[in-house]
């Protein structure tokens, strides 16, 4: 590529604009010039550019009768940290991709759609992407330069002061986030130190409990038997009576039966195994009436066992209807806070941390901000006299720029007077006719002094400046050919790492284009075409010529011609016919 340019303009496409029904522009790197006789169309390729970058009202350009009208552009190639920024604004995959398609359709109904290589955009994110990638000078105040904001990132490059402001801003995030997560600990402080001390009252009601699961249903049981010691001794005693104790009982009467069988078994064999079934009925329940008397012989009331027992039963009914209703849910609960008790210390020591980090932070940002500042305002002292020479080149002898610098204003929330860039506001500001006051960049109305105003700049600042494709409108507003020449070679100077778009009227500005593109319009039949030449060869004498010195072209004319070609040291191209026809309804 000429001149190391990071991206271009290759390719325009308009239809259905305005008075354009088709059009397909191609575009060269370096300087390319747009000529034409006033009301040709030549702002319409500027209100093009305009459209694709979300930059103009969409209801204002679209051709009357049409239901549709179209703008795209190609850009290539796009280098890797521009395609960076375009993902990040998009969201959209651009790594496989070295170009990019930008496409704006108008409906007549007002509606209307975006799209990057395919994908649809919002006009949000079109604008966003349209700062790296083009920059228009003329009478709209959308340009990347004239925000504020960007005026301090051109400041702090050409100053060499990004490694300065970027220890500065991580020293800001750092001092950020510890202030902020001081600002929460503080504020929850007492309601903290609330629930610590519920926590840990609660904790020690539940450790001191000693809940086990295995007692409480231990102690559950044996709460029934003490409450129905009575029953219990005085119907147990009665079955053991009936079983073993009183005459006549069950197994003494049993034992009888079984006797009685077993004389019949020696009679008859088949009462054997009736015999032997009474008698082994007989063991068990012998075996039942022993258990039985161990059992009465253990029902002794104790008095202090009683009341032993249900006042650990009432600790632990109080602490599981408050804590869960089962011992598991305690303590489940009891390892739920325990955690929270150690969160809740913790948060404590790191209040205690955190001030004692943000006291250095604070004075490592203030010496760093104070020395960015320092240097900020020494770079504009280099800086402004550089553009007050450029633009006394450019015919405004009597302009001036400054750089006004502010304190940022002090925050509400916690009384800093700094931000993620600094502790300086600034603004480019300029006098452009004596007696004025100086006023932003911004503010000024007149779009041929913006336009000389910002190619001042771009001139100082090309070598650092991420914007590839400048567009330049009205810079040759009120000047003449001697000054017309000092801007062409200043846009060509800035066309070697840029590739520049411009709109002239003046012959010494297009003799120094790579390409130069005139714009005219005809009448056939009572239909309007415009043609978009690209002019090489002779045909590019005589369109300068013409230029020069109107309709009527001399042999001087054509002589002057070629000085000015001479001039802008083009190299003569191969004589070719580039056109573009555009046909008007």
């Amino acid at each position: 590529m000429i001149g190391g340019h990071q991206s271009m303009l290759r390719e325009l496409h308009i239809s259905n604009l305005a008075v354009i029904t088709e059009a397909r522009i191609e575009l060269t790197e370096g300087l390319n010039c747009f000529t034409g006789a006033t009301g040709a169309g030549k702002s319409l390729v500027i209100g093009a550019i305009e459209l694709l970058l979300g930059l103009r009202s969409a209801a204002e350009m679209l051709r009357p009768g049409v239901d549709e009208g179209r703008v795209s552009g190609v850009f290539f190639p796009i280098n890797e940290q521009t395609m960076r920024h375009l993902e990040r604004i998009t969201d959209i995959d651009l790594s496989s991709q070295d170009e990019l398609l930008i496409t704006r359709r108008l409906f007549a109904s007002g509606r209307g759609s975006i799209s990057l290589n395919g994908h649809p955009i919002t006009l949000g994110m079109l604008k966003q992407a349209a700062e790296y990638l083009i920059d228009v000078h003329g009478q709209h105040d959308h340009q990347f330069l004239l925000k504020p904001s960007n005026q301090l990132d051109v400041l702090d490059q050409f100053g060499d002061l990004d490694a300065l402001r970027n220890r500065y801003h991580e020293t800001y995030s750092q001092l950020t986030v510890a202030r902020r997560q001081m600002q929460e600990l503080s504020a929850g402080r007492t309601l903290r130190q609330q629930q610590l001390e519920l926590y840990r009252f609660q904790a020690g009601e539940l450790d001191a409990a000693e809940l086990d699961a295995g007692e409480f249903e231990e102690l559950q049981a044996r709460s029934s038997v003490l409450r129905n010691l009575e029953k219990l001794k005085k119907e147990a005693g009665a079955v053991h009576a009936a079983l073993y104790e009183m005459d006549g009982s069950i197994l003494e009467r049993l034992k009888m039966m079984g006797a009685v069988l077993a004389e019949l078994a020696m009679l008859d064999s088949a009462v054997k195994p009736i015999g032997d079934g009474v008698r082994d009925g007989t063991v068990q329940l012998e075996e039942a009436a022993f258990d039985l008397s161990r059992y009465l012989g253990k029902l002794d009331l104790d008095p202090d066992e009683s009341a032993e027992v249900e006042d650990r039963l009432n600790i632990l009914h109080r602490i599981l209807n408050k804590y869960g209703g089962s011992v598991r849910q305690a303590l489940a609960y009891r390892r739920e806070i325990g955690q929270k008790i150690a969160e809740l210390e913790q948060s404590g020591d790191d209040l205690s941390s955190l001030q004692q980090k943000i006291e250095p932070l604070t004075r490592e940002l203030t010496r760093i901000g104070d020395e960015l500042s320092q240097k900020r305002q020494s770079t504009a002292k280099k800086l402004a006299p550089l553009v007050e020479r450029q633009l006394a080149e450019l015919g405004m002898e009597k302009a001036s720029f400054t750089i006004s610098f502010s304190r940022i204003e002090k925050s509400e929330a916690d009384g800093s007077d700094w931000g993620p860039s600094g502790f300086d506001q600034v603004e480019f500001m300029a006098q452009t006719n004596p007696g004025q006051l100086s006023q932003p960049l911004r503010k000024i109305a007149s779009g041929g002094e913006l336009s000389r105003l910002m190619l001042a700049l771009k001139g100082i600042l090309a070598a650092g400046d991420r914007i590839s494709v400048l567009v330049f409108d009205e810079i040759d507003a009120n000047v003449g050919g001697r000054l017309g020449s000092i801007i062409g070679e200043k846009l060509r100077n800035l066309a070697r790492r840029h590739q520049v778009l411009c709109i002239t009227h003046l012959p010494q500005i297009a003799g120094y284009a790579n390409r130069h593109l005139t714009v005219r319009k005809t009448v056939s039949r009572n239909v309007t075409q415009t043609s978009i030449r690209v002019m090489e060869g002779d045909e590019r004498i005589e369109e300068l010529a013409e230029m020069i010195g109107g309709k009527k072209i001399t042999p001087t004319t054509r002589a002057q011609a070629r000085e000015l070609l001479d001039a802008g040291q083009i190299p003569k191209p191969a004589k070719s016919d580039k056109r573009i026809r555009v046909k008007n309804g």
